[in-house]
């Protein structure tokens, strides 16, 4: 197993690049730059109406750090339609230690007082790099990355960075830029620093969403 620290970790995503394993039982992780790259800009970010009136029922709870491990094995787990992930025991072990740090943070979904869905991700400067997602009911990832980015745009952050762009997330406003308007936009996000605070109230959470605020901080 290569021997990779939670310092050469962020060392790499300052750069751009981030690890993966190819399989869930992979020993080794690999390290990724796409020259294109999946951004979600937080002021361009999407709402559909149906996820509104979702995220206005109450029918999940959410938290933050709660159980970030619990988190993790959801992403890692396989699911129907993807047998397989690229989170293996190393990822998760360099993300429990970034989170032990207070960089790696979860969102949590719950309903009924078990998980329902959630995502991860490492907070460095004004930069969220979103990791992963899982949902073992409807709509609660979506309801996790609604959350996200009300604490994000809260936060002062300038850069939700998705890594790859899904169909998902295209509905959300993701786009794809290349390289080089990524490292322009993640050195700038890395020279300043954002707060990532929460769980929002529904009051908090609909405010951050619909403000169009810019994104860059003073």
């Amino acid at each position: 197993m290569t021997d990779i620290t939670p310092d050469l970790v962020l060392k790499a995503y300052a750069y751009g690049v981030f690890p993966m394993a190819k399989s869930r039982g992979a020993k080794d992780v690999f390290w990724v730059q796409p020259k294109l790259r999946g951004v979600l800009p937080l002021d361009a970010f999407h709402l559909p109406r149906s996820l509104r009136k979702r995220l206005r029922q109450g029918t999940f709870t959410v938290t933050i750090d709660a159980n970030f491990h619990g988190v993790m094995m959801g992403c890692a787990e396989s699911a129907e339609g993807r047998p397989d992930t690229w989170i293996n025991d190393q990822i998760i072990d360099l993300f429990t230690d970034l989170h032990q740090a207070g960089l790696a943070h979860s969102v949590e979904v719950w309903k009924d007082d078990e998980l329902a869905g959630g995502l991860y991700g490492l907070a460095m400067g004004a930069a969220f790099f979103g990791e992963s997602m899982f949902s073992r009911a409807t709509d609660a990832s979506k309801v996790a990355l609604c959350h996200l980015v009300g604490i994000l745009k809260q936060g002062n952050f300038a850069l939700l960075d998705t890594q790859f762009i899904t169909d998902h997330l295209k509905r959300f406003g993701a786009i794809e830029i290349s390289q080089q308007d990524y490292l322009a936009q993640l050195s700038a996000a890395l020279t300043h620093q954002g707060s990532f605070d929460g769980p929002l109230s529904q009051r908090a959470l609909e405010a951050a969403l619909f403000s169009q605020r810019s994104t860059q901080t003073s």
